[in-house]
């Protein structure tokens, strides 16, 4: 039988603990001002409790000692700044195990219903180890180039967009940029047209 550490003890236990302050600090920083502008800017949202970002922030920042198995728990909520603080939060412990980020992230990719639990995911999920584990982040990314998922292929290029400040990268970003030129979804195009804004700055 495989053994348990303490730590992951811990985090077992605690963890519905966090899961409910989250949703009570949630609940009670909801404004119907912040409710009303996520439904007009992010078509697509099927619940939110109308929190801004810097509350997001902030819970990211308390509970990033909960581990990966918060992450997890919070991907599966309903709500999108459920979903967004998981992305946030992973972000904050990616390096702690770049193995497990890795196939959080994966995981967390399968309920993107928007581009702001999109962008959030792919630009603050895996920042930590863009740098040690570029290939493994070009691979997933190839594989959501691919997908007939509209969320995926916008994430494709989403979560390379750190690399567009290093030309050394550039060839591979065109590769996945070039799959989807011809995208008939809005927010495809965009981030296309985001990336090749990127790399044309200081051309």
């Amino acid at each position: 039988m495989q053994q348990i550490s303490n730590q992951e003890q811990y985090h077992l236990l605690t963890m519905p603990i966090a899961i409910q302050q989250i949703r009570s600090e949630l609940k009670a920083n909801a404004s119907e001002a912040v409710y009303a502008s996520h439904k007009k800017l992010v078509p697509g949202i099927n619940k939110a409790y109308g929190v801004a970002m810097p509350v997001l922030n902030k819970l990211a920042q308390e509970h990033k000692s909960a581990g990966f198995e918060l992450v997890e728990e919070l991907g599966k909520g309903d709500y999108v700044e459920e979903k967004i603080l998981a992305a946030k939060l992973l972000g904050k412990i990616a390096k702690k195990n770049p193995e497990k980020s890795l196939q959080l992230f994966k995981h967390l990719s399968k309920h993107i219903d928007n581009w702001a639990l999109c962008d959030a995911l792919g630009m603050q999920a895996l920042k930590p180890i863009v740098k040690t584990h570029d290939t493994e982040i070009f691979d997933l990314a190839g594989q959501f180039n691919k997908s007939g998922n509209l969320w995926l292929r916008r994430l494709s290029l989403v979560m390379v967009e750190w690399y567009t400040r290093d030309k050394k990268y550039h060839s591979e970003i065109r590769k996945l940029m070039n799959h989807l030129k011809e995208d008939r979804e809005y927010y495809v195009k965009k981030a296309v047209a985001w990336l090749e804004r990127n790399m044309n700055k200081g051309k």
